[in-house]
């Protein structure tokens, strides 16, 4: 189709016609600064003409309109000489005669609220001492992943934080709590994690970022700008640059620390269709729709964003590509990944690959009702068509605590019976699962967790799932959960506070709840001390063998046995070359006895109540006692021949 042919149909052309005729493939859209000059690049095939906006630092009525020139498949270009560091601009394109006013969607700074785009030096964003050095990992299977949300880490009183709620408050260290514990940053490399995976930070809709005193709250799964950070966790959201460095900052001091950073991307929605920039931009071409014409709604929050079309797709890659080398992180958790399809998450990883092999790319692959066609979706049913791309174990999750949705469901934890080979295939990373539920090729795939930010916490679903337990039981019952996530093959997640059986009072989805909800309470850290160094022994354990991160499921296969064990237990062996182990997680209420194979005595690394590479005790018999809802760990004293 020749251009002109094009503009006598302007707006009028299909999405499916849009990507044939006019898909851009070039890297520069938004803008792009030079000291001498800046050069701005739009996609609005539809548009019949377009305007770059400027605008003068806090005074709406100083701007100028400058026209754009048409340019190549249906881009619009303009470039203005000088430099323009700082300056604030938008774009205006004329849609079948009606005037549409949008933010850059490839912006990188922003206004407060996200209002306007801003022309930045990003090189005079970098922090001191600045660099792309980060902490080694060999492969996925020794990532420890610990999710936190910004505002929660520091915003209690008490956090001995100064910069609550913001970025650099989560880059401080040496701060100190009730009782002299470790709070904020120093906590999280107390507990010994690898990975810290942040809820979404980019620029959200629903918090008011000029409100400095009391600014209301979410976790930021509605997007508003995608490549410029959220203003509200900045000291000042008024300053484009100030986000932009002090995010910086805090992934520059996590890194120096020895913390590899996971961002939290929601690129399957938009807070609004119809007023996103997207649609202002070019109607009717970024969000999927159903057969009778309608947003398709698989998100259950309105709009489903059509990864499938090339714009899209090229945006969604563009984008992670941008934040992985500006702000050199180190992983992407994408938020209802199977809205998404199998393509575009395949691009994410190749794309992300060439600049850094180790980013960790994790997802929500739940099949959701999109209409995409079932191969297509890019869920644990397809985990097979997507090599080196994680997805959350939902099915060894719900085996443990019970379902996530159903408030009263119990699990192999709390007392439910027949669950043993749920817990099985969990703990061998998937291994096993019938291909209606998964297709993972490696554990290297699977992320194996207990609670994360959405649902109830593990402690308030046991306490509205077991109300007759005892305080003790239920702390042994979560104890037990912990032991089989940081025991099991695959990635583990553990979400914050869990490992002081964190409560939000029963509260299953706190997005937009109060503080008092959702902040880190480090009165309650103090108060669990023993269940907080119970899980760092866990976790050294973990980081200290290998047996516990195999990377291959042919290495599960070899090395990996399950042994003889009453109902309500599981028991297993993993032996190598070199080392042996068993463990053992009992969920009865009574102790069982495990039959102990060869004539090695049995070092205890974890008896239910302390943990770690030091051992508690040795067994020297033929048989391990286990005492009621606990795990043990053993460790083979002498080297197998």
């Amino acid at each position: 189709m020749k251009d002109t042919e094009y503009r006598n149909e302007a707006g009028h052309l299909s999405a499916d016609e849009l990507d044939k005729y006019f898909y851009y493939d070039g890297s520069d859209l938004g803008c792009r600064y030079d000291a001498d000059k800046t050069q701005f690049r739009v996609w609005a095939p539809a548009a019949s003409e377009a305007l770059l906006v400027t605008y003068g630092t806090g005074d709406d009525s100083v701007k100028k309109e400058i026209p754009m020139a048409r340019s190549v498949k249906g881009t619009w270009t303009a470039e203005l000489a000088g430099n323009q560091d700082g300056l604030l601009y938008t774009y205006k394109v004329k849609v079948e005669g009606k005037w549409n006013e949008a933010v850059d969607p490839y912006a990188r700074a922003l206004t407060a609220n996200g209002t306007r785009g801003a022309v930045v030096d990003l090189e005079s964003t970098n922090p001191e001492n600045w660099n792309d050095k980060k902490p080694l990992l060999a492969g996925p299977e020794d990532a420890i992943i610990y999710e936190m949300h910004i505002r929660d880490l520091s915003i209690h009183p008490l956090s001995g934080i100064k910069h609550k709620g913001k970025f650099l408050g989560a880059a401080e260290s040496g701060t100190r709590g009730p009782d002299g514990v470790n709070t904020g940053l120093s906590h999280i490399i107390d507990l010994g994690v690898t990975h810290v995976q942040i809820l979404p930070f980019f620029d959200y809709a629903t918090v008011d970022e000029t409100e400095l005193q009391n600014p209301s709250y979410n976790w930021g799964y509605d997007p508003e700008n995608y490549n410029a950070p959220e203003g509200s966790y900045a000291t000042d959201p008024f300053a484009p640059k100030t986000r932009i460095r002090e995010l910086k900052t805090m992934i520059g001091t996590l890194h120096e620390k020895g913390l590899r950073v996971i961002m939290d991307v929601v690129y399957n929605h938009v807070y609004s269709a119809a007023e996103s920039h997207f649609s202002r931009l070019v109607p009717g071409y970024y969000f999927r729709t159903g057969e009778d014409g309608t947003l398709s709604n698989g998100t259950g929050v309105g709009n489903d964003t059509s990864s499938e079309r090339k714009m899209m797709r090229k945006f969604i890659v563009d984008s992670v590509v941008y934040w992985a080398r500006e702000y050199h992180l180190d992983g992407f958790r994408f938020d209802l990944m199977g809205i998404h399809d199998v393509e575009t998450m395949n691009e994410v990883r190749s794309a992300l690959s060439r600049i850094d092999p180790s980013i960790i790319i994790l997802g929500e692959g739940w099949d959701l009702d999109t209409p995409l066609p079932p191969d297509k979706k890019a869920n644990q049913k397809n985990a097979a068509s997507m090599p080196g791309i994680a997805h959350f174990n939902d099915h060894i999750r719900d085996a443990i605590k019970g379902s996530a949705l159903e408030d009263s469901d119990q699990g192999f934890i709390n007392g439910k019976k027949h669950l043993e080979e749920e817990i099985k295939k969990g703990i061998a990373g998937g291994l096993g699962y019938d291909s209606s539920l998964a297709s993972f090729q490696s554990p290297q795939q699977v992320v194996v967790y207990a609670e994360a930010h959405d649902n109830h916490t593990l402690w308030d679903k046991l306490e509205i799932a077991s109300p007759e337990a005892s305080w003790e039981d239920r702390k042994k019952m979560h104890k037990l959960a912990s032991s089989i996530v940081l025991t099991a093959q695959g990635i583990p997640l553990i979400h914050a506070g869990q490992e002081f059986m964190r409560t939000k009072g029963g509260e299953h989805d706190s997005y937009k709840s109060p503080d008092s909800v959702n902040e880190l309470d480090w009165n309650r850290r103090a108060a669990f001390n023993e269940e907080v160094e119970y899980m760092k022994g866990l976790i050294e354990i973990r980081k200290a063998y290998p047996a516990f991160r195999m990377s291959s499921y042919q290495e599960i296969h070899e090395q990996l046995t399950f042994m003889d064990a009453p109902a309500q237990a599981v028991a297993f062996m993993i032996e190598s070359e070199k080392e042996k182990f068993i463990v053992i997680h009992n969920a009865n209420q009574h102790e069982v006895s495990i039959e102990l194979p060869g004539n090695d005595s049995w070092a205890v690394l974890s008896d239910g109540n302390k943990s770690g590479t030091v051992p508690l005790s040795v067994i020297t018999g033929k048989t391990a006692s286990v005492p009621a809802i606990c795990s043990y760990v053993l460790k083979a004293e002498e080297v197998p021949s």
